[in-house]
């Protein structure tokens, strides 16, 4: 297909380091967006699925990761255009530090990289918390860092109104930023975590209350005139069009509930453009798996956090071990992975993969992966690869051997159990990333609907 191009009105939120506000001022930016009736869409840099989960509860929408290690520049900007469509504009939150990539001294992968790659604008967030003027040293060195850094405007986190009022004619005329105005510490609106990272939007009881008090916030301190302008100053995306071939339908049963919630949403519709019906389902409330599908994907989440239920379901425990052993093509990452080994810290789970899985206690295998098959399966041919993504505290007694993962590094192991039905390990995968995947397990649904 030719080359388009696209008007996408976008920004992108991004942090001086983890832990600095991100979060929390991008769900206040796109809470007060909403409040104002704006169509505004959101998109996360990077494999992280919880910070999706909140912008989904602030807009009500499904929100996407732009991810340049997954995925090559021209897919990058097909996405972003793709989702950003008929939308007042995008916000894009940023990942750890703004310049924080691959290892400790590459930008690769980081927001920056995301930024140079779609020509975005960045609103830098930084934490104020215990400083001054030497807030403005800061903002100095993320901006002359790199000569061109795309960063626009910065938002003060965690600072009060006697501060902001001081330091933002500073910043604009001593370092020519646009500031764009100041949140102060809501302790309303804290957000727990955990060893993954925060907790998931589902998980919290009032998050709609956090998030209108966020919006009443941003009117008050931000300059939300400013951030759309910046937006609307984006220049045009230039992509070429990614599409797939209509196939027959077929019906996927995927597991959604708050054992299994993490999914790619760009993933899914990338399945659903090929003709699959998606089927919801939960492996903790239901009796059994749908009826009538020809797939089964069981994604990532915190199976460990409802293990008892999960193993006090036996009936749902007995369908899919059935299904399994028939045939059912079947993809399940991580948590959905450790769903089908025999136990989970203990309570009984699927015992369709044998051996146990277990809290290791630590990040275990952390980080961006290079999967290459060590023989033929379900989703690829021998020799088949994809760039993946390891993030987890558990391991198990046998992670698989169908594939080798790399380390950008060179480290390597092996992962992932294989077969012409199963794909399952440890690693999250984005179709995108190669599509090639999804037709390997689409083929494979289409040979369950027609068996005999």
């Amino acid at each position: 297909m030719s080359e388009q191009k696209a008007k996408i009105n976008r920004v992108l939120i991004a942090g001086t380091g983890s832990g600095c506000g991100k979060t929390t001022v991008t769900c206040a930016v796109l809470s007060a967006l909403k409040q104002r009736g704006l169509d505004a869409g959101s998109a996360k840099c990077g494999p992280d699925y919880i910070d999706p989960m909140f912008h989904r509860s602030v807009i009500g929408a499904p929100s996407v990761n732009l991810d340049t290690f997954f995925f090559d520049e021209n897919t990058l900007r097909f996405l972003l255009a793709k989702n950003g469509g008929g939308r007042e504009l995008t916000v894009i939150e940023g990942v750890m530090g703004y310049y924080d990539g691959l290892g400790l001294t590459t930008v690769r992968a980081s927001a920056y990289d995301l930024a140079r790659i779609t020509k975005t604008p960045v609103v830098l967030t930084v934490n104020a918390k215990g400083a001054s003027l030497s807030i403005l040293a800061q903002i100095k060195g993320f901006t002359d860092f790199i000569p061109e850094s795309f960063i626009k405007g910065v938002i003060l986190n965690n600072c009060t109104e006697k501060v902001y009022s001081a330091l933002a004619p500073e910043i604009e005329t001593r370092l020519g930023i646009k500031p764009l105005g100041f949140m102060p510490h809501i302790k309303e609106c804290e957000i727990g975590s955990r060893h993954l990272g925060l907790v998931t939007a589902d998980e919290i009881a009032d998050i709609k209350a956090k998030m209108r008090l966020l919006a009443e916030q941003a009117e008050k301190s931000l300059d939300l005139e400013g951030v759309i302008a910046l937006a609307a100053s984006a220049p045009e995306l230039e992509f070429t069009p990614i599409s797939f071939e209509k196939r027959e339908p077929v019906r996927i049963a995927v597991a959604r509930d708050r054992a299994f919630c993490f999914y790619y949403e760009d993933s899914l519709d990338l399945l659903r453009e090929m003709g699959a019906k998606l089927v919801p389902f939960s492996p903790i409330a239901d009796a059994r798996l749908p009826e009538n599908v020809h797939g089964l994907y069981l994604g990532g989440g915190y199976p460990e956090l409802y293990a008892e239920r999960l193993s006090a379901n036996v009936s749902m425990r007995e369908s899919i071990g059935r299904a399994l052993s028939n045939g059912l093509p079947c993809v399940a990452e991580c948590g959905g992975f450790m769903y089908l080994t025999e136990s989970v810290g203990g309570s009984p789970a699927v015992g369709f993969i044998k051996g146990r899985s277990f809290d290791n206690g630590r990040l275990t295998r952390f980080g961006y992966v290079r999967l290459t098959a060590e023989k033929d399966n379900m989703l690829c041919k021998k020799g088949g690869a994809i760039r993946a993504h390891e993030f987890h505290h558990w391991d198990a007694e046998d992670p698989g051997s169908g594939f080798t993962a790399q380390k950008p590094d060179g480290r390597s192991w092996p992962c992932v159990h294989a077969s012409e039905t199963l794909w399952a390990g440890y690693p999250h995968i984005h179709f995108y990333a190669n599509p090639d995947f999804a037709k390997g397990f689409y083929e494979a649904m289409l040979k369950e609907k027609h068996r005999v």
